[in-house]
């Protein structure tokens, strides 16, 4: 069975139930989480460590404890599994099975750090709607064990979850093109310091303005970081180290030194638990435990970054949040908690700039994907689960957590409060607006003149190698051409290179 990621299967009506009879009362059928936790493992031997599907074990056992009801989680229903790069076929029968719930419906999804979200959303409308009274989230990876195991020159061991899922949630949709991958843009380090550089020349910023702005933004996620118990990197680091390269911190793919991407070598796992209200007050679920998802949205950019208009925006993003915004009847700005995905800094300023954020305000409630750990698409439980917590340490204020998959391509967004609403969860899907907006044409293998419109250059072990720039020709159309003369790249990371005129031979390679 497939249902569609973007919860559009059913949808709240944003209308109110009276719980007894003539009096306005909370909705029986209203979603609320009530057990949320995060698992890390940091084992200096990698063989002591247990494998992701028995840390999702372990986080749902915690986030049971933390329901503050003996044997809730026999009554789950629904195992709900992030897909991770772990080589399971069904980790969530292993997951029911262990926590004593055999017979669970068991869910799975397709990669992208958007699922988390996207599935809250679901999830909330699925308990709403009369289908689902409690349901299990949970994930987990070990980046961290895998690399140690790497480097020792042995495998770690894998137990068999073999079978089907009963239901796969959405698919994946793909990623990147044909005029992207004849290139070799595939990989998320090469995209978003692309989205970095252009964002740079869109605010008209000299190369050091920029990364000493950019090295801020992220000093101040690392201090969130530093209060955070369940960040992977707890120790703050200055602006000045983040940006500066050194035998620790090496740079990736200009102007991202290492500690401006996403920390993806941790051992974590996270887990979920939602009820309905009526079941929540049937177990008896202190009610300081509750948090109520209040609001969601999902939407996706056009697949293709060669589509897109410009490549410092995201209109999915933008109109994702004023449909947000609108269902709440507030300004994003007055959310009290914010935790926008973060797996490198050009996310994080599209979606506060599409959001209507101030940068300089608190962006993060975990540290982001560098310093609260990046453990690929389950970091977005991580931010709930944090949500949650915080939430709850501040009666009635409202967290808004946003989540991406792709290259800033899927996206997912959610408010959460300790506070009951007013109204049934609302859901909306602006999928068809964005769809609506024009889409750039394309070519792969051009000769002749074209400008940079940005570009990046990555970095092996003996410094730079090769530059990947985004170039639009005197049409309009975009293409993608490559560099690998030393001198030029060289340049590159010295000098502006947006708006450079070059000349592309036909084999896609660009020369000044």
């Amino acid at each position: 069975m497939l249902i569609g990621a973007d919860g559009s299967d059913s949808a709240g009506d944003g209308t109110m139930s009276a719980f007894f009879p003539g009096e306005k009362q909370l909705n029986p059928r209203t979603p609320v989480i009530i057990g949320v936790a995060q698992h890390l493992q940091k084992l200096d031997d990698a063989r002591d460590g247990l494998e992701p599907v028995q840390m999702m074990v372990k986080a749902a056992e915690a986030a049971g404890e933390d329901a503050r009801v003996k044997g809730i989680l026999g009554q789950v229903e629904s195992v709900r599994v992030i897909r991770g790069v772990w080589r399971y076929d069904n980790p969530a029968r292993f997951v029911a099975e262990a926590i004593g719930v055999p017979n669970a419906e068991t869910v799975g999804t397709p990669f992208g750090g958007n699922t988390v979200q996207s599935l809250v959303n679901h999830s909330a409308l699925q308990i709403l709607a009369g289908e689902r009274e409690l349901v299990l989230m949970t994930g987990a990876e070990n980046g961290h064990s895998q690399a140690r195991a790497r480097k020792g020159g042995f495998r770690l061991p894998v137990t068999e979850c073999l079978g089907a899922y009963d239901v796969d949630f959405g698919d994946l949709g793909p990623m990147a093109g044909e005029a992207e991958m004849a290139r070799g843009m595939r990989a998320a380090t090469a995209m978003y310091p692309i989205f970095e550089n252009a964002i740079r020349y869109a605010r008209g910023e000299s190369l050091e303005a920029h990364i000493t702005r950019v090295s801020e933004l992220w000093s101040r996620f690392s201090a969130v970081a530093e209060g955070n118990p369940n960040a992977w990197l707890r120790s703050a680091r200055s602006a000045e180290e983040i940006r500066t390269p050194s035998a620790s911190n090496r740079p990736v793919s200009f102007p991202y030194p290492k500690l401006m991407n996403s920390n993806n070598a941790v051992d974590m796992s996270a887990a979920l638990i939602i009820a309905l209200v009526a079941k929540a007050r049937a177990l008896g679920v202190p009610e300081s435990h509750w948090v109520y998802p209040l609001a969601g949205t999902d939407a996706h950019d056009h697949y293709l970054v060669s589509e897109r208009d410009n490549l410092h925006s995201s209109p999915g993003i933008r109109l994702s949040g004023q449909r947000l915004a609108a269902m709440l009847g507030d300004d994003l700005s007055a959310m009290d908690h914010i935790d926008i995905y973060s797996c490198f800094p050009s996310a994080v300023q599209v979606g506060a700039a599409e959001l209507g954020l101030d940068e300089n305000r608190q962006l993060t409630v975990t540290g982001g994907l560098t310093f609260g750990g990046g453990p690929l698409n389950n970091y977005v439980m991580h931010s709930i689960a944090r949500t949650v917590e915080v939430c709850r340490a501040a009666p009635g204020s409202r967290g808004l957590v946003t989540a991406n998959g792709g290259y800033l391509t899927k996206h997912a967004l959610g408010v959460y409060s300790t506070g009951a609403p007013a109204v049934d969860f609302q859901h909306a899907n602006v999928q068809d607006q964005v769809d609506a907006l024009p889409r750039r044409e394309w070519t792969v293998d051009h000769d002749g003149p074209a400008t940079i419109e940005s570009y990046t250059v990555l970095y092996g072990a003996d410094g730079p190698n090769i530059a990947h720039a985004a170039c639009l020709l005197e049409d309009g159309r975009r293409t993608w051409a490559n560099n690998e003369d030393r001198t030029v790249l060289d340049a590159m990371v010295t000098e502006e290179f947006c708006a450079r005129p070059v000349a592309i031979d036909g084999a896609g390679n660009f020369s000044l």
